[in-house]
């Protein structure tokens, strides 16, 4: 359904600040409300998911953890992320969560093949990878039909602290960004690029 959305630019902002600002939308919103695409970077967390298992924290050292309410295992936001929060009403667009998860990891691939770089989704584990290296990382929250949470697309950043967990439960999984793979893309650039390319994916049914 070609419904409009609100695209908000956060800028970098702390995790907490927006994920109480997410819930707020999804709790308060009404059958008229707007979608919106929140596009933000995060300074350094990790965050573990509703269900998430603290074993999967390796070594959080100085880096703040953060238990929220998103599905999945344990991540790393950090600066040099692009992030994107999909705040949409699922049953006005007659969207299933796992279709939601499908256009978003296909954001992903079809942006990458723009840059020449082929990746894929996994079926075993969500989220986008080239080769065997996670580049983008995903987790939704559905409540009242409405999504929150949503994707991160690693750009140019410090993958070291992927190293200090298994990244979405899963020990010793290698994680890249785009700068790894040898193309050089502002974050700017990146974040329009992929916004583009979701909404084109969200306004073709």
């Amino acid at each position: 359904m070609d419904a409009p959305i609100a695209i908000r630019d956060w800028g970098r902002c702390d995790y907490e600040t927006v994920w109480a600002a997410m819930r707020r939308f999804t709790d308060t919103r009404d059958a008229d409300t707007t979608d919106e695409l929140w596009r933000v970077e995060h300074p350094a967390v990790f965050t573990l998911g509703q269900a998430g298992r603290h074993e999967h924290v390796l070594d959080r050292g100085d880096i703040p953890l953060v238990q929220t309410d998103r599905g999945g295992q344990v991540t790393y936001h950090g600066p040099g992320q692009v992030i994107l929060y999909p705040l949409l009403d699922l049953r006005r667009r007659r969207l299933g969560a796992r279709a939601l998860v499908t256009r978003l990891e296909q954001t992903v691939v079809d942006w990458l093949a723009s840059r020449g770089i082929t990746a894929a989704p996994r079926a075993d584990a969500p989220g986008v990878y080239v080769d065997d290296a996670k580049i983008a990382a995903l987790g939704l929250r559905v409540r009242h039909g409405c999504s929150y949470h949503g994707l991160a697309v690693n750009i140019a950043m410090d993958l070291s602290p992927f190293q200090r967990i298994n990244p979405c439960g899963y020990a010793g999984m290698a994680v890249t960004d785009l700068a790894s793979l040898g193309v050089d893309c502002s974050l700017t650039n990146a974040g329009e690029a992929l916004t583009d390319q979701l909404l084109a994916r969200l306004s073709a049914g």
